[in-house]
């Protein structure tokens, strides 16, 4: 640097004597010919102790304080010969070296090579690769801007503001390498993933809201890390995803709980003895862990998310009904099967019950308001359907088994002993038994619907004909 200051001191008393002398300037510059080079060499030096800054400042912080130093002074000499060109027009070669803006520069880099550099795991390799990046990332931010706060700010004149300036690098290097991570092709997962730590790990305490940096930036003067449009974007992306999936998945419940009904062995049955079958919890189940994730987003996505939900439950539950209509039919064809017909077709009306409860819970613990919608309204009528058909159902079932005995009461036959009164009795014993494991309100449906049953009026009408 003496030589440099030498130099720049003799060109510009050259300068002065004769402006237009370039001889003798050329003379000047060959004989120092190599101090460029020895500028260009210590810059290099300086780069590359920047560079490794982080790294650095806990092993020798001295190293840094002297590289600012240098860079500093360099500063003062540019600023001086600024003020001497304005004035008189010369100057030296090299000027305005301009290291502190270099350096900044060499810090941003620095800056974004370390965000690059945390991913080491694919999809490919690791389904979580996602969720380990992430983490690293906040691991790595934290404990670097930890570092820059308690032991780098030491290193640099206060003016420089030097916390600020790698709080905002980390702040864009993250922002440019989330988007480029939310322009990938995504799963669902991933999206959520990435959603939650953008939206809510990345401003919380154990990032960038850390007490630690907290004292030093308000994080809420940072613009979002994700512009508006790409949240919204991954946002709709999930949806259309998990809808796809969750109609998947009823599909795949309904066909598996349709198999059950076949079965020569009764429904499981509750604490309290009545048939039921595990579709209901299958569903509200899956219906719960997504809106448990949808949670981890924010409160309007997940209401977005309970809405869809209970629109998937309205088409659902369409079939559901369906599908019942189709098992009673095919067992009207062949009445000894399935053995366990009446039951599991209790099971079907108590599963309408416990629909309604497990709706009802999760509006009360995911919905922000109470207010009643045309899912509710669609889903309550739907199932009092299937309920009313499944009830109607059973009593044709009872009567079709009575039907034969009734014709023969007060017959001939009836008169010679024959036993159709005791088979009526077990037979409605029998039947009284299964319908005890029928729950409330439905319970009741049968008690009411006796008297307009096609059946029973067939039989009314049968038993009329006999007394006349």
């Amino acid at each position: 640097m003496d030589l440099e200051c030498s130099r720049d001191d003799l060109m510009y008393e050259q300068y002065r004597l004769d402006s237009r002398n370039t001889h003798d300037m050329n003379l000047i510059r060959n004989y120092f010919g190599e101090v460029q080079g020895l500028s260009e060499e210590l810059a290099k030096q300086l780069w590359m102790v920047l560079q490794r800054a982080i790294v650095t400042v806990r092993r020798d912080p001295t190293m840094l304080v002297s590289v600012v130093r240098i860079i500093e002074r360099e500063e003062k000499i540019d600023r001086r010969m600024l003020d001497r060109r304005r004035q008189t027009g010369f100057i030296p070669p090299g000027r305005p070296k301009a290291w502190k803006e270099h350096m900044f520069q060499v810090l941003e880099g620095t800056v974004c090579t370390r965000i690059e550099g945390t991913q080491s795991e694919t999809r490919e390799s690791d389904k979580m690769w996602l969720v380990r990046l992430l983490e690293i990332t906040r691991k790595y931010v934290l404990d670097d801007l930890t570092v820059v706060k308690n032991l780098m700010v030491q290193c640099f004149p206060p003016h420089y503001g030097i916390f600020r300036i790698f709080f905002d690098l980390y702040h864009r290097a993250l922002s440019a390498r989330i988007q480029e991570l939310a322009a990938e092709d995504l799963e669902a997962n991933e999206i959520v993933s990435l959603l939650t730590w953008v939206l809510n790990t990345y401003t919380s305490i154990e990032m960038m809201g850390h007490p630690e940096l907290a004292a030093e930036c308000d994080i809420n003067e940072l613009e979002p890390l994700l512009p508006q449009d790409m949240v919204d974007e991954l946002l709709h992306k999930y949806i259309q995803t998990i809808s796809s999936n969750i109609t998947g998945w009823l599909r795949k419940a309904l066909e598996t709980d349709k198999k059950d009904w076949k079965r020569d062995t009764e429904p499981d049955a509750d604490q309290d003895g009545y048939y039921q079958t595990s579709l209901p919890a299958i569903v509200f189940q899956m219906f719960e862990q997504n809106l448990q994730v949808a949670a981890q987003i924010n409160e309007t996505f997940k209401e977005q998310v309970l809405h869809l939900c209970l629109k998937q439950m309205t088409s659902f539950l369409q079939r559901y009904r369906e599908e019942t209509v189709v098992y009673k039919d095919e067992h009207l064809k062949y009445r000894q099967l399935p053995q366990c017909y009446v039951q599991y077709m209790i099971a079907i009306i108590n599963n309408c019950q416990t629909f309604k409860e497990s709706v009802n819970s999760l509006k009360k613990k995911y919905s922000l308001t109470t207010e009643p919608t045309q899912n509710d309204a669609a889903i309550d009528r739907t199932l009092s359907e299937v309920a009313k058909d499944g009830c109607q159902f059973l009593l044709d079932e009872v009567f079709l088994d009575l039907e034969h005995h009734l014709s023969e009461l007060l017959t001939r036959k009836w008169l010679g002993g024959c036993h159709a009164v005791d088979t009526i009795c077990v037979t409605v014993e029998d039947y009284f038994n299964d319908f005890a494991r029928i729950k409330k309100p439905y319970n009741t449906v049968n008690s009411s619907k006796k008297n307009s049953s096609p059946n029973m009026n067939k039989c009314k009408t049968h038993l009329a004909d006999v007394f006349l």
